[in-house]
């Protein structure tokens, strides 16, 4: 039995502890509330390390009582047989790098593994990068973490690993991706001492419900190759999806536990008409009370199954819609239509979807001034709720990024751990400068049809934010998308974050 300490790491700009003076009930004072995504990753891992025989402490640092300096204190306090990291993007990579070495002086000799999509697209320049770190798990963890603590005297059997050896980076055959994603215990989302409140990624306070909230992954993986996505490199190009059976059964443990709110974190939830079927019915059949919310493509066969999802309670559908003229689209290689789009939004609020939200790109190569208008005119004229424009960035990993090096505009042996936005480094795209007043217009555009044609549903909306926000913050909610961004080449956001704007999730699997 090993000692395995799970750490998930954070950037502290994209989580903000919960202001208790907005909630009438008093809080718990032996827990926390904030506003962010659990760490769904080590949440997954605990059990399965357990069922091993494992002993498991998780951490996450958005707890102020798990912080660098008070895990470091645990670690020297109880040297752990091993310590694993997670973090999702590159964002949080300067916070990897202050943690590690400040648990390695705690206990030299804990081996520090890392794991997570950023660290597997870039393990063998992280290793050469960050001495504090002694090996990197590439790709799923169920399995490689398992493998690594049962071998920790011959990490050359541990496929999926890349390891150093007398100052030399050692990369172990490929692990290959699991096949039956069934086969495991469902998360521990019992362990840590932290309410995670559903609520917009926005740098103002904008709960959108006290409810007990959590997320669930059900499958994993996307098929399609668009140009900015680092998703299809990591999982191979393939979708792989639990049964609907394995996935009602943790809906049920999570309705029995009180959760009322989940979010999908589904690459692609829509991409399988029959099984979100069976899931919809299932949830349906056994009565189960949460709401829930999801994201996939405008040009899923899940589109026609909304009715059905209406009737389960899917109360937030978010599309990857982009863009609103078919030239960005097909060089984004979205590989979908206008008619699709619209089709799509249009679908979702007949059948009754309460939130539909829409992820938008602008400064994309290519595009022009009047492109960027003729987008947020389109989106005007969808059926969205809420939407996001955010500057098209660039990370490694994706086929963009590739392009770019091929290029000369991006040096991949200096600039892996960077990533930019298009505008700032293409000189065929829009600058900066003209891309924020461009998007204080389209906004303004956004705004004042939503007034006139749709006052009602705005009201509503606004109604829903003002509940947990104070009237200063929802005016500087409001007031974001007019006050103009900051002009940097290196801009470490993910495609995914919200920069401006009434803006719901943060895409989880490009960030």
């Amino acid at each position: 039995m090993k000692n395995v300490f799970l750490i998930y790491v954070r950037d502290k700009d994209y989580f903000k502890l919960l202001d208790d003076t907005l909630i009438t009930s008093a809080p718990d004072p032996e827990r926390i509330r904030v506003m962010a995504f659990p760490p769904l990753g080590i949440q997954t891992l605990a059990p399965v390390l357990r069922q091993r025989g494992h002993q498991v402490r998780m951490f996450d640092t958005c707890h102020p009582q798990m912080d660098a300096e008070h895990i470091a204190r645990a670690v020297g306090k109880e040297h752990p047989d091993v310590i694993a990291l997670s973090f999702l993007s590159v964002t949080a990579y300067p916070a990897l790098k202050e943690l590690a070495g400040q648990l390695k002086s705690a206990s030299p000799d804990t081996p520090i593994i890392i794991g997570g999509a950023f660290a597997s697209m870039n393990a063998d320049l992280i290793l050469r990068d960050c001495a504090y770190l002694d090996c990197v798990g590439v790709g799923e963890g169920e399995e490689l973490l398992s493998d690594y603590l049962d071998n920790l005297d011959n990490l050359a059997r541990i496929a999926g690993l890349v390891w150093r050896s007398s100052g030399k980076v050692i990369r172990n055959e490929p692990r290959p991706l699991i096949e039956n994603l069934d086969a495991y215990p469902y998360p521990d989302r019992t362990t840590l001492p932290i309410d995670y409140i559903e609520s917009l990624p926005l740098d103002v306070p904008a709960v959108l419900s006290l409810d007990k909230f959590c997320t669930i992954q059900t499958s994993r993986g996307c098929p399609y190759h668009c140009i900015y996505c680092d998703i299809p490199n990591i999982s191979r190009g393939k979708w792989r999806s639990r049964s609907a059976e394995h996935v009602l059964g943790e809906m049920q443990q999570l309705n029995d536990l009180g959760y009322r709110s989940i979010y999908f974190t589904d690459d692609h939830f829509l991409f399988n008409g029959k099984r979100i079927n069976d899931i919809c019915g299932g949830i349906i059949e056994r009565g189960l009370k949460f709401n829930w919310g999801c994201e996939g493509r405008v040009d899923s066969v899940g589109v026609e199954q909304l009715p059905i999802m209406s009737r389960a309670n899917c109360n937030m559908l978010a599309f990857g819609i982009e863009a609103g003229t078919q030239k960005t689209l097909d060089r984004l290689g979205k590989c979908q239509t206008l008619a699709q789009i619209e089709h799509a939004t249009g679908e979702a609020k007949k059948h009754g979807i309460d939130r539909v939200h829409g992820f938008f790109v602008i400064g994309s190569p290519e595009e022009t001034a009047a492109d960027v208008i003729k987008t947020f005119r389109f989106a005007a004229r969808l059926q969205l709720d809420t939407f996001g424009f955010n500057r098209l960035s660039v990370y490694r990993g994706t086929p963009l990024w590739k392009e770019y090096v091929d290029r000369g505009i991006i040096d991949d042996r200096l600039d892996w751990y960077k990533s930019f936005k298009c505008c700032d480094i293409d000189a065929t795209t829009i600058p900066s400068s003209v891309i924020n007043r461009l998007r204080m217009k389209g906004y303004a555009l956004l705004f004042a049809r939503r007034i006139i044609f749709r006052p009602i549903r705005t009201w509503k909306l606004l109604k829903q934010f003002s509940r947990f926000m104070k009237i200063s913050d929802l005016l500087k909610l409001l007031w974001s998308p007019f006050r103009g961004q900051r002009g940097t080449k290196k801009l470490n956001l993910p495609v995914g974050m919200i920069d401006a704007g009434l803006e719901q999730p943060v895409r989880q699997s490009e960030s």
